[in-house]
């Protein structure tokens, strides 16, 4: 339903990223070849920093691929790169095999031609970890990440809930408890369109408001408060309001399906945000959306081990013990200098103190642990 465009015709087995350059500039650049048929064209984008320059990642099988760019309304070939005469005059050639991924780049191959992106890995914080090790395995799941959509995190079936904004929050988070899901989007029937998303950390802050002293928040009102009126109260909490006392109208962070599990994951982390809720709409205009997924993390993560679970060797970084690797608030040994602090709470701590440190320590849950910090269970958003 949501296939990209750039489909090879092949059997997914055995294929491998291949990032293809063009460094010539140009205002509109695109790649056609034999795994597109000679029909598709495949836009490639400008990176970033370097606007003269395109690339694009494309899924291949191992064999002898031929290709051309087509720029700015005409066919061109890169003469640094292997080239014969063919059917459709002269086409560059590359011959791919089954050791991913491959960068298909007139200059001479390096580390910089590797890269994917502009994140800086200090290679100090993995233990134990060699610097190609490390290299080898960011680079292969960045040239995942870039090559595969958001389409494939969608499960085979399932259901997706969303909540009208004028829905009581009361009656809003009974839905959430009773479907056992922590996050819903926000459909607003007027706008015809989502503008938001209920999470726990809603649930949070209003327990918090209502233990506030001088609160206008009343339990009693949580009967027929809409969760519009809620978000408007919390804007204003979080003086999100301009110098004539309006709401700031803040833009829901969203996806489409062909958007790359990339562009997704970035979504999340840039924006310090749960899920990424992936939307589809058949008009122009992208009216009245389709909710077809809630994009997150763990998600992201289980369709990265799916695709290397019969080649975890290519990924050094997966053998490694987890304690090499700094992720959360982990500390290998409570009290050690130089590390993060470990969030816990003893078993008597109050609910108040629960909710604050999750939301201050920006944990999705905290351990509770007695005297000895030995584990007793675990508190969570959730």
């Amino acid at each position: 339903m949501f296939g990209s465009g750039s489909s090879t015709g092949h059997d997914n087995s055995g294929v491998s990223p291949v990032r293809f350059v063009w460094r010539y500039g140009g205002g509109e650049v695109s790649i056609c070849g034999t795994f597109t048929r000679w029909t598709d064209l495949i836009p490639m984008s400008p990176m970033e920093g370097c606007p003269d320059v395109y690339q694009v990642v494309v899924s291949l099988v191992p064999g002898l691929h031929q290709f051309k760019f087509y720029v700015d309304g005409q066919w061109r070939v890169d003469e640094q790169l292997s080239f014969v005469n063919g059917t459709y005059g002269l086409v560059n050639t590359v011959v791919l095999t089954k050791d991913p991924p491959q960068v298909i780049d007139s200059e001479t191959p390096g580390r910089s031609n590797m890269e994917l992106d502009d994140v800086s890995v200090c290679t100090e914080v993995i233990q134990g970890m060699s610097a190609d090790d490390l290299e080898v395995s960011r680079h292969r799941i960045s040239a995942f990440l870039s090559s595969h959509t958001a389409y494939e995190l969608l499960p085979e079936s399932g259901k997706v809930i969303a909540l009208d904004v004028t829905l009581p929050v009361k009656q809003a988070f009974h839905i959430l408890y009773e479907q056992g899901i922590p996050v819903a989007p926000l459909w607003d029937f007027c706008k015809g369109q989502f503008v938001g998303v209920l999470t726990a950390s809603d649930f949070i802050l209003i327990l918090r408001e209502l233990g506030t002293r001088g609160s206008n928040l009343t339990e009693e009102e949580l009967e027929t408060h809409t969760i519009s009126a809620w978000k408007e109260g919390k804007a204003h909490l979080s003086r999100q309001i301009d110098d004539s006392g309006r709401v700031y109208s803040k833009r829901l962070i969203h996806a489409g399906p062909y958007d790359s599990l990339k562009d997704v994951a970035s979504n999340i982390l840039q924006n310090s945000i749960s899920t990424v809720p992936i939307l589809h709409s058949s008009a122009q205009d992208g009216s009245f959306p389709q909710l077809l997924h809630l994009a997150s993390l763990s998600g992201i993560l289980k369709c990265i081990c799916r695709y290397f679970r019969h080649s975890a060797g290519s990924l050094p970084i997966l053998q490694q013990p987890i304690c090499s690797i700094p992720l959360g608030t982990w500390v290998p040994k409570i009290g050690e200098p130089n590390r993060q602090p470990f969030a816990t709470l003893k078993p008597n701590a109050s609910l108040g103190a629960a909710l604050s440190l999750l939301v201050q320590a920006n944990v999705s849950s905290i351990p509770i642990v007695n005297d000895n910090d030995s584990l007793l269970d675990v508190y969570s958003r959730r």
